[in-house]
Protein backbone atom coordinates (compact mmCIF):
# COMPACT_ATOMS: atom_id res chain seq x y z
CA UNK A 1 0.00 0.00 0.00
CA UNK A 2 1.77 3.52 -1.06
CA UNK A 3 0.89 6.67 0.95
CA UNK A 4 -0.93 9.11 -1.48
CA UNK A 5 1.21 12.89 -0.62
CA UNK A 6 -1.64 15.48 -0.23
CA UNK A 7 -0.44 18.54 -2.36
CA UNK A 8 0.25 21.65 -0.34
CA UNK A 9 -1.84 24.15 -0.42
CA UNK A 10 -0.91 26.96 -2.71
CA UNK A 11 0.15 30.06 -1.23
CA UNK A 12 -2.31 32.81 -2.14
CA UNK A 13 -1.26 36.09 -2.19
CA UNK A 14 -2.79 39.48 -1.19
CA UNK A 15 -6.24 40.85 -2.06
CA UNK A 16 -7.75 43.68 -0.48
CA UNK A 17 -9.94 41.61 1.64
CA UNK A 18 -7.15 39.67 3.09
CA UNK A 19 -4.65 42.79 3.85
CA UNK A 20 -4.38 44.90 6.68
CA UNK A 21 -3.62 48.20 5.62
CA UNK A 22 -2.06 48.96 8.97
CA UNK A 23 0.62 46.71 7.79
CA UNK A 24 0.51 47.34 4.21
CA UNK A 25 1.95 51.20 5.18
CA UNK A 26 4.49 50.43 7.61
CA UNK A 27 6.15 48.33 4.64
CA UNK A 28 5.58 50.97 2.56
CA UNK A 29 6.59 54.21 3.97
CA UNK A 30 8.60 52.81 7.00
CA UNK A 31 11.99 51.95 8.08
CA UNK A 32 12.18 51.92 11.81
CA UNK A 33 15.23 50.13 11.94
CA UNK A 34 16.66 52.98 9.70
CA UNK A 35 15.44 55.47 12.07
CA UNK A 36 17.00 54.32 15.42
CA UNK A 37 20.21 54.00 13.59
CA UNK A 38 19.77 57.66 12.59
CA UNK A 39 18.59 59.22 15.84
CA UNK A 40 20.87 57.29 17.64
CA UNK A 41 24.56 58.40 15.14
CA UNK A 42 22.97 62.19 15.72
CA UNK A 43 22.91 62.05 19.66
CA UNK A 44 25.93 60.17 20.00
CA UNK A 45 27.84 61.99 18.11
CA UNK A 46 26.82 65.34 19.46
CA UNK A 47 26.42 64.57 22.83
CA UNK A 48 28.67 61.25 23.50
CA UNK A 49 26.30 59.27 24.66
CA UNK A 50 23.56 57.14 23.41
CA UNK A 51 19.80 59.05 23.55
CA UNK A 52 17.28 56.46 25.83
CA UNK A 53 14.09 58.43 26.10
CA UNK A 54 11.64 58.79 22.55
CA UNK A 55 8.71 60.49 22.20
CA UNK A 56 7.20 59.98 19.11
CA UNK A 57 4.33 62.70 17.80
CA UNK A 58 1.64 62.02 15.50
CA UNK A 59 3.14 57.93 16.13
CA UNK A 60 0.12 55.62 14.24
CA UNK A 61 0.98 52.56 14.83
CA UNK A 62 4.13 53.28 16.93
CA UNK A 63 6.65 51.21 15.09
CA UNK A 64 9.42 53.45 15.83
CA UNK A 65 8.65 53.05 19.29
CA UNK A 66 8.73 49.36 19.19
CA UNK A 67 11.71 48.93 17.35
CA UNK A 68 13.31 51.96 19.82
CA UNK A 69 12.66 49.92 22.97
CA UNK A 70 13.75 46.95 21.39
CA UNK A 71 17.06 48.10 20.33
CA UNK A 72 18.57 48.73 23.84
CA UNK A 73 16.78 47.39 27.21
CA UNK A 74 17.54 50.54 28.62
CA UNK A 75 15.11 52.25 26.46
CA UNK A 76 11.84 53.92 26.95
CA UNK A 77 9.74 55.12 24.25
CA UNK A 78 6.14 57.31 24.31
CA UNK A 79 4.02 57.04 21.40
CA UNK A 80 1.04 60.47 20.67
CA UNK A 81 -1.82 60.06 18.35
CA UNK A 82 -5.52 61.20 18.21
CA UNK A 83 -6.38 58.24 16.89
CA UNK A 84 -8.27 55.79 18.21
CA UNK A 85 -8.57 52.55 16.07
CA UNK A 86 -4.96 53.33 14.81
CA UNK A 87 -3.69 53.29 18.10
CA UNK A 88 -5.73 50.26 19.17
CA UNK A 89 -3.87 48.15 16.58
CA UNK A 90 -0.83 49.64 17.84
CA UNK A 91 -1.44 48.21 21.17
CA UNK A 92 -1.99 44.73 19.53
CA UNK A 93 0.38 44.27 16.76
CA UNK A 94 3.34 46.41 18.35
CA UNK A 95 3.34 46.47 21.67
CA UNK A 96 1.90 43.53 22.56
CA UNK A 97 4.67 41.25 21.05
CA UNK A 98 7.29 42.83 22.97
CA UNK A 99 7.14 41.16 25.93
CA UNK A 100 8.59 42.40 29.09
CA UNK A 101 10.01 45.30 26.96
CA UNK A 102 6.36 46.66 26.90
CA UNK A 103 6.89 47.65 29.86
CA UNK A 104 8.62 50.42 28.89
CA UNK A 105 6.53 51.98 25.90
CA UNK A 106 3.48 53.60 26.07
CA UNK A 107 0.78 54.42 23.84
CA UNK A 108 -1.18 57.71 24.68
CA UNK A 109 -4.29 59.20 22.81
CA UNK A 110 -4.01 62.68 23.08
CA UNK A 111 -2.70 65.95 21.14
CA UNK A 112 0.70 66.23 20.35
CA UNK A 113 -0.03 70.26 21.49
CA UNK A 114 -0.53 69.14 25.08
CA UNK A 115 3.24 67.26 24.78
CA UNK A 116 3.81 64.74 27.38
CA UNK A 117 4.84 65.27 30.85
CA UNK A 118 8.75 63.94 31.13
CA UNK A 119 11.12 65.30 29.49
CA UNK A 120 12.35 63.44 26.32
CA UNK A 121 16.45 62.90 24.77
CA UNK A 122 14.57 63.01 21.48
CA UNK A 123 11.38 64.04 19.95
CA UNK A 124 10.18 62.75 16.24
CA UNK A 125 7.31 63.67 13.72
CA UNK A 126 7.98 61.57 10.68
CA UNK A 127 6.07 60.81 7.54
CA UNK A 128 5.32 64.20 7.09
CA UNK A 129 2.88 64.22 10.10
CA UNK A 130 3.16 67.82 11.18
CA UNK A 131 1.74 68.86 7.89
CA UNK A 132 -2.03 68.56 9.13
CA UNK A 133 -0.89 71.67 11.30
CA UNK A 134 -1.85 74.12 8.51
CA UNK A 135 -1.55 77.41 10.20
CA UNK A 136 1.94 78.94 10.45
CA UNK A 137 0.86 79.96 14.80
CA UNK A 138 -0.55 76.59 14.67
CA UNK A 139 2.93 74.57 13.55
CA UNK A 140 4.94 77.59 15.90
CA UNK A 141 2.70 76.26 19.12
CA UNK A 142 3.84 73.02 18.38
CA UNK A 143 7.41 73.72 17.68
CA UNK A 144 7.06 75.42 21.07
CA UNK A 145 5.70 72.93 22.44
CA UNK A 146 8.41 69.93 21.70
CA UNK A 147 11.51 72.18 22.67
CA UNK A 148 9.60 72.45 26.05
CA UNK A 149 8.95 68.42 25.93
CA UNK A 150 12.91 67.81 25.43
CA UNK A 151 14.96 67.35 28.12
CA UNK A 152 18.59 70.54 27.93
CA UNK A 153 20.40 68.86 25.43
CA UNK A 154 17.27 67.14 23.40
CA UNK A 155 17.04 66.87 19.91
CA UNK A 156 13.86 67.15 17.36
CA UNK A 157 13.58 65.78 14.03
CA UNK A 158 11.02 65.54 11.33
CA UNK A 159 11.12 64.79 7.66
CA UNK A 160 10.16 66.94 4.67
CA UNK A 161 9.40 66.31 0.68
CA UNK A 162 10.02 68.81 -1.38
CA UNK A 163 10.63 69.99 -5.28
CA UNK A 164 8.33 70.64 -7.99
CA UNK A 165 6.99 67.19 -7.50
CA UNK A 166 5.97 67.69 -3.99
CA UNK A 167 3.40 70.64 -5.30
CA UNK A 168 2.10 68.73 -8.47
CA UNK A 169 -0.81 66.47 -8.93
CA UNK A 170 -0.16 62.70 -9.82
CA UNK A 171 0.11 59.41 -8.79
CA UNK A 172 3.42 57.28 -7.82
CA UNK A 173 3.44 53.35 -7.89
CA UNK A 174 6.03 51.57 -6.02
CA UNK A 175 6.35 48.20 -6.36
CA UNK A 176 6.11 45.72 -2.67
CA UNK A 177 6.04 42.13 -1.91
CA UNK A 178 2.74 41.49 -2.96
CA UNK A 179 1.09 44.62 -3.58
CA UNK A 180 1.47 47.79 -5.18
CA UNK A 181 1.77 50.77 -2.95
CA UNK A 182 -0.15 54.14 -4.53
CA UNK A 183 0.86 57.76 -3.80
CA UNK A 184 -1.73 60.22 -4.64
CA UNK A 185 -1.92 63.91 -4.72
CA UNK A 186 -3.90 66.32 -5.37
CA UNK A 187 -3.47 69.75 -7.04
CA UNK A 188 -2.27 72.01 -4.59
CA UNK A 189 -3.89 75.36 -3.84
CA UNK A 190 -1.33 78.03 -4.88
CA UNK A 191 -2.94 80.96 -2.14
CA UNK A 192 -2.85 78.66 1.22
CA UNK A 193 -0.28 75.43 0.43
CA UNK A 194 -2.78 73.26 0.88
CA UNK A 195 -3.70 69.34 -0.97
CA UNK A 196 -4.87 66.25 -0.26
CA UNK A 197 -3.17 63.24 -0.49
CA UNK A 198 -4.06 59.47 -0.99
CA UNK A 199 -2.83 56.03 -0.09
CA UNK A 200 -3.97 53.04 -2.12
CA UNK A 201 -2.98 49.66 -2.04
CA UNK A 202 -3.78 47.27 -5.10
CA UNK A 203 -2.91 43.59 -5.12
CA UNK A 204 -1.87 41.18 -8.06
CA UNK A 205 -5.78 40.15 -7.92
CA UNK A 206 -7.01 43.55 -9.43
CA UNK A 207 -8.71 44.43 -6.68
CA UNK A 208 -7.55 47.80 -4.35
CA UNK A 209 -7.85 49.45 -0.91
CA UNK A 210 -8.54 52.96 -2.37
CA UNK A 211 -7.85 55.56 -0.13
CA UNK A 212 -6.66 53.29 2.88
CA UNK A 213 -5.42 56.80 4.45
CA UNK A 214 -6.02 60.81 3.02
CA UNK A 215 -4.37 64.00 4.48
CA UNK A 216 -5.22 66.98 4.36
CA UNK A 217 -1.67 69.10 4.27
CA UNK A 218 -0.10 71.87 4.26
CA UNK A 219 2.98 71.43 2.18
CA UNK A 220 5.42 73.51 4.05
CA UNK A 221 8.48 74.81 2.55
CA UNK A 222 12.62 74.41 4.31
CA UNK A 223 13.03 78.17 4.96
CA UNK A 224 9.31 78.30 6.56
CA UNK A 225 10.29 75.09 8.76
CA UNK A 226 13.86 76.58 9.38
CA UNK A 227 12.62 80.20 10.24
CA UNK A 228 9.67 78.08 12.90
CA UNK A 229 12.06 76.62 14.34
CA UNK A 230 14.36 79.25 15.17
CA UNK A 231 11.36 81.35 16.55
CA UNK A 232 10.36 78.56 18.35
CA UNK A 233 13.86 78.89 20.83
CA UNK A 234 15.94 76.29 19.09
CA UNK A 235 19.60 76.88 19.59
CA UNK A 236 20.40 74.91 16.23
CA UNK A 237 18.96 73.98 12.69
CA UNK A 238 20.30 71.57 10.11
CA UNK A 239 19.06 70.04 7.12
CA UNK A 240 20.16 66.61 6.22
CA UNK A 241 19.90 66.02 2.85
CA UNK A 242 19.17 62.21 1.49
CA UNK A 243 21.92 61.62 -0.93
CA UNK A 244 21.44 59.88 -4.41
CA UNK A 245 23.18 56.91 -5.84
CA UNK A 246 25.09 57.50 -10.16
CA UNK A 247 21.60 56.75 -11.31
CA UNK A 248 19.91 59.10 -9.54
CA UNK A 249 18.20 56.64 -7.33
CA UNK A 250 17.88 57.67 -3.31
CA UNK A 251 19.50 55.75 -1.13
CA UNK A 252 18.27 56.28 2.38
CA UNK A 253 21.17 57.95 3.88
CA UNK A 254 21.17 61.21 5.24
CA UNK A 255 24.40 64.17 5.35
CA UNK A 256 24.48 67.78 6.71
CA UNK A 257 24.18 69.64 3.72
CA UNK A 258 24.21 73.82 4.11
CA UNK A 259 23.01 74.51 0.34
CA UNK A 260 21.00 72.00 -2.14
CA UNK A 261 19.67 72.39 -5.48
CA UNK A 262 16.12 72.31 -5.78
CA UNK A 263 15.67 68.76 -7.20
CA UNK A 264 12.91 67.20 -8.97
CA UNK A 265 11.81 65.32 -5.75
CA UNK A 266 13.67 65.14 -2.46
CA UNK A 267 13.23 64.38 1.11
CA UNK A 268 15.15 65.80 3.80
CA UNK A 269 15.69 65.65 7.84
CA UNK A 270 14.94 68.59 9.48
CA UNK A 271 17.27 67.96 12.62
CA UNK A 272 16.98 70.77 15.46
CA UNK A 273 19.27 70.85 19.06
CA UNK A 274 17.41 72.74 21.83
CA UNK A 275 21.00 73.64 23.37
CA UNK A 276 24.10 74.14 21.98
Amino acid sequence: MTKTRRKKPKKRGLTAATADPHRCYELSVQDPVEDVAFLTHLYEEHRGRPPLFLREDFCGTAALCAEWVKSDPRRRAVGLDLDRSTLAWAKKHNLAPLGDARERMVLHRGDVLDGWPEKADAIVAFNFSYCVLRERAQLLRYFRSVRKGLRAKGLFVLDIHGGPDAQSEGEEETEKDGFTYVWDQGTMDALTARSTRHIHFRFPDGSEISRAFSYHWRIWTLPELRDLLDEAGFARVEVYWEEADEKGDRTGMFTPVREAGNEESWIAHVVSWKIL
